[in-house]
């Protein structure tokens, strides 16, 4: 703290300048603080605020701190509060007065706002790769597991028969969605603060689309206040971390309650389950469990970020301080959940005849008894009703639909009497579904098309 000093008697006691120390988690955005002090210095030279000769010692000195911070050669003390006290400190060391130069027409306000801005556009160019990755394995499984015959639940209790392809894609769907999100928060991201200052611009003649362009930004933020006050481009970013990571703790529930002996639907590889230290039979399906624990991590950071917001003035407040904390444990987290993901379901195994013969007369196929109704001219509420009491029937004498004779059947309608055999075939009524969306293998392709080609969404 004791560069800016100067308007104090005396240092700041150790107890505050521990407390409001950054510099254990805003290290780590030392190369873009870095990048960020050589485009504003290039900037500084071409506008004639600095000579050639103090921009080639800035540049010289800026990579040299660089270079010994990411070798391990020096490390910050605990008196620099912050990244940027701890570049320009050790460019101090390195190129002398020089140095102080540098914050000429520069605030640690937009120096900050700008690093983070840097750091989160390549952070979201990983985070969509890794999505990328996890859409591809939830397609490849579509192609090589999607004519897996399965029930569909509503309410977890058995809806309809499905193809498993069905169920994959709807989840790929939403993987989709999260990449574009991520896609529409990076525009808004891609803006520079860099010349910004304090709050309120600065008298010198700077040039802030150059600095922008220095740095690889599409534009500026055109207010100096916004610039700086501006955290909504990071709650947002978490909130589509928090949508991904959503979607992510659905599919590990499911994963979950598959590879229970109950479904025995799904085995896990090895590589993603563990075992238990009392009970040796015990294979922990720990990875989908550990997806669905970091969703609610994520969530918390998305609230951490818009309380820390919500009420403070514009424009710069110290507690945004506390921005980055959440913004790194979000964007962290929901990568490495996300590749995760992508490695379990690459890598287990489906039973493909564990429903093939369970679904054959299974009550899931009601449905198809009320829509033959339906398409003989019943009404289709009508028909729904006669089904749900033959339904009730079933139950009350323990029988499936296909163990019904054809005069059983028409007792309740005469129309159902031949309606016991193609109807009561669980992938045939799968198959009949043809429909936009629907989940007959025609409707699969066509989407894997959608996924596949060019025409990709």
């Amino acid at each position: 703290m004791s560069l800016l000093r100067g308007r104090f008697d005396g240092p700041a006691g150790e107890d505050m300048t521990r407390f409001s120390s950054s510099l254990g988690e805003d290290l780590r955005l030392v190369d873009e603080d870095v990048e960020g002090s050589i485009a504003h210095a290039t900037m500084l030279g071409e506008v004639g605020i600095l000579d050639p000769q103090e921009v080639a010692e800035l540049h010289r000195g800026l990579t040299e701190v660089l270079r010994q911070i990411r070798d391990g050669e020096w490390r910050p003390g605990s008196d620099l509060e912050d990244v940027h006290m701890a570049v320009e400190s050790r460019l101090a060391q390195q190129v002398g007065t020089v140095a102080f130069k540098l914050h000429t027409a520069r605030s640690r306000n937009d120096q900050v706002a700008t690093d983070v801005r840097l750091w989160m556009k390549r952070a979201l160019v990983a985070l969509e790769a890794a999505l990328a990755e996890l859409l591809d394995a939830l397609l490849d499984r579509v192609e090589r597991d999607g004519r897996i015959l399965m029930p569909g639940y509503t309410h977890l209790q058995r809806g309809q028969p499905i193809l498993l392809g069905h169920h994959l894609l709807a989840h790929a769907w939403a993987v989709m969605r999260d990449r574009e999100r991520l896609r529409d928060a990076a525009r808004r991201v891609d803006r520079s603060p860099l010349g910004a200052c304090a709050m309120a611009g600065t008298a010198h003649p700077i040039d802030r689309r150059r600095t922008a362009e220095l740095l690889g930004f599409s534009g500026i933020v055109e207010n100096a206040m916004d610039a700086v006050a501006a955290r909504d481009h990071l709650q947002e970013v978490v909130a589509a971390c928090a949508i991904a990571l959503t979607h992510l703790s659905r599919m590990a529930e499911e994963l979950v309650l598959w590879s229970s002996a109950e479904f025995a639907f799904v085995r896990l590889a090895e590589a993603y389950t563990t075992g238990s230290s009392i009970m040796p039979q015990k294979r922990n399906p720990d990875a989908p469990e550990l997806v669905r624990g970091k969703a609610a991590r994520v969530i918390g950071d998305l609230v951490a970020l818009l309380t820390l917001v919500k009420g403070l003035p514009l424009a710069y407040n110290r507690d945004l301080q506390e921005d980055k904390a959440p913004l790194f444990d979000a964007v962290d987290t929901t990568r490495d959940a996300v590749r995760i993901m992508a490695g379990v379901w690459r890598t287990l195994t489906f039973d493909a005849e564990r429903f093939e013969s369970a679904l054959r007369g299974d009550l899931s196929l009601a449905t198809e008894l009320a829509d033959h109704l339906a398409a003989g001219g019943v009404p289709f509420r009508e028909a729904h009703e006669i089904v749900a009491r033959l339904v009730r029937w079933c139950e009350r004498h323990g029988r499936k639909l296909d163990d019904l004779t054809p005069a059983e059947a028409a007792a309740f309608h005469p129309g159902l009497s031949t309606a016991l055999g193609d109807a009561l075939d669980p992938r045939a009524a799968a198959e009949r579904r043809t429909s936009l969306g629907g989940t007959a293998w025609c409707e699969i392709e066509r989407q894997l098309a959608l996924f596949r080609g060019a025409d990709a969404p």
